[in-house]
């Protein structure tokens, strides 16, 4: 369910018992090498398996807490707990719960003691937006746990300045996708954030993590400071011409104009096997085939099921690296995070 019923449900919830939120939010894909930095979508397999992070929150009853006020208990489970760090106050998600509770306080307000669970599912530095995830995925659960106090806009705000944190600056490229689903142009002007932009959902989506970390600070360092003016203008003609064919519904010219002139030509590097790849998705007549995010995720773009699974498996066979990496092949997801209610 999504945010906007989460309180119905737990309002109906049995009054003894102890409810717990689960929030849960997808995997997603930044730039689509045309957008860098301005579009993303949502990801979800076509197989139905999750891909993303969950996080639970809990009020910690009387009993467990005694006379101790804790800032807040946190525990990570997950495929890629190993990867976070051990400490539990250097994790984003007890940073989330301070900032919320910071925010909170400012309303005069005192923010629930909690236990706060994250499931890890999704590898750091990856280019599928983990820690967009894990963000967005704790601010749902925390709001939800507070009856939606913030609300959607002001839990955006909450997400971004988190996601700063991490990359360094605010990008909303992962975050709105991840929080709204579908696909997400990035505004940040007049006050709007973010839109949603009609996409084709008979494009199939392989995206492949090789289990090889590409960090963002990395991927960003190696760009240049200047671009000549012809990248520019390319860029600019590119980017609007694939949002007019994405609202005309043209899938040729949309295609056409995934392709990447401010990012992929100086991070293929840091990707072994990404040129291999493309070349492979070329001779199965994908439509395009890019960098996810600031990688090491590679993306490549089908419209039919039988193409998308030949990618798949020569990825699989070629590029993953190490018992890390994993393959899937995905649509867009319309719906993006959402968050349940349980009593226990």
């Amino acid at each position: 369910m999504t945010t906007n019923t989460a309180s119905a449900v737990a309002s109906s919830a049995a009054e003894d018992g102890m409810r717990v939120y689960r929030a849960y939010a997808p995997a997603s894909s930044a730039n689509l090498s045309v957008g860098f930095d301005l579009l993303g979508i949502a990801v979800r397999p076509v197989d139905g398996s999750p891909l993303g992070d969950f996080v639970s929150a809990r009020e910690l009853r009387a009993d467990e807490v005694g006379n101790v006020e804790p800032d807040v208990s946190l525990k990570s489970v997950g495929r890629y707990v190993n990867k976070l760090p051990s400490d539990p106050k250097q994790n984003i998600v007890y940073d989330a719960y301070s900032l919320y509770r910071k925010r909170i306080a400012e309303r005069g307000l005192k923010a629930k003691r909690l236990e706060l669970t994250l499931e890890k599912n999704l590898p750091v530095c990856s280019g599928l937006g983990s820690s967009a995830s894990s963000v967005v995925a704790a601010v749902l659960a925390l709001d939800a746990a507070h009856d939606n106090f913030f609300g959607r806009l002001g839990c955006l705000e909450l997400m971004g300045i988190l996601e700063g944190k991490i990359s360094g600056s605010i990008h909303y490229d992962n975050v709105a996708p991840c929080y709204f689903g579908g696909m997400q142009f990035i505004i940040n002007e007049n006050g709007r954030v973010s839109e949603n932009i009609p996409y084709f959902d008979n494009w199939y989506w392989v995206l492949c993590f090789p289990g090889i970390k590409v960090s963002t600070a990395e991927a960003r360092a190696i760009l240049p400071a200047q671009y000549l003016r012809q990248d520019v203008i390319t860029y600019g003609r590119r980017i609007g011409a694939f949002m007019h064919a994405s609202y005309v519904k043209d899938e040729a010219l949309a295609s056409a104009c995934l392709v990447d002139v401010i990012a992929e030509p100086y991070r293929a590097a840091l990707i072994p096997g990404f040129e291999e790849a493309r070349i492979f998705g070329q001779a199965l007549s994908a439509l395009a085939t890019g960098i996810s995010g600031s990688g090491s995720t590679i993306f490549s773009v089908f419209t039919n099921i039988e193409s998308a699974q030949k990618m798949k498996e020569y990825l699989e066979r070629e590029f993953i690296a190490n018992e890390d990496g994993f393959c899937h092949i995905c649509k867009v997801d319309p719906q993006g995070a959402t968050v349940s209610v349980e009593t226990k």
